[in-house]
């Protein structure tokens, strides 16, 4: 299993301190997108850049964990589709205050948002059957900083049944993400 961080637009520090909360226990399949040098919403760099340090996508390859934030939810979930069209596998996405990036594909995906108003006007554009969202508010890039600190409601929504809501920190959602797809 690899994760694949794709940062946004911001201070290369704050994906450190996101990294320093969330570390996944296996290190060494830590890949982060270089967006100093490319840009963060280019799906095909972020594709190319895992060619590069994962060689071609086959079926017989570790599968993808994609950790998104911002304009990196636009590359990502674009080089999700094509590692998976060019014969990998994309265990899944987790799209970090992706606001108004449509999502789908057939491989779980999950948002987080900062706030009620993210989480409810991008849900409609795909949000998978768990998402988590900032109640209180915090600002969008103490998210991706600290999602220890972000408070709010990890939301399950199976359709046809009625929405479940608990009361848990970003950190808890995103850990507990990781250690379901077999990296936490």
């Amino acid at each position: 299993m690899s994760v694949i961080i794709c940062p946004g637009i911001h201070d290369p520090a704050l994906t450190q301190s996101f990294l320093e909360e969330l570390q996944p226990k296996k290190r060494e399949n830590l890949l982060i997108f270089p967006v100093q040098e490319f840009p963060a919403y280019s799906a095909a760099d972020i594709y190319n850049y895992l060619c590069v340090n994962l060689g071609s996508p086959n079926p017989q390859a570790s599968p993808l964990i994609f950790i998104s934030f911002s304009a990196g939810v636009v590359g990502a979930i674009g080089a999700a589709w094509l590692w998976q069209l060019s014969g990998g596998t994309v265990k899944a996405l987790i799209a970090l205050d992706g606001w108004g990036m449509p999502l789908s594909g057939n491989f779980p995906i999950h948002r987080l948002s900062h706030d009620y108003f993210t989480h409810w006007s991008s849900a409609v554009l795909g949000s998978g059957e768990e998402s988590f969202y900032a109640d209180p508010p915090v600002e969008h890039l103490e998210l991706w900083r600290s999602p220890q600190t972000a408070k709010g409601w990890w939301v399950l929504s199976v359709k046809g049944k009625a929405e479940t809501r608990t009361y848990t920190t970003a950190a808890e959602f995103l850990t507990s993400l990781l250690q379901r797809y077999g990296n936490g």
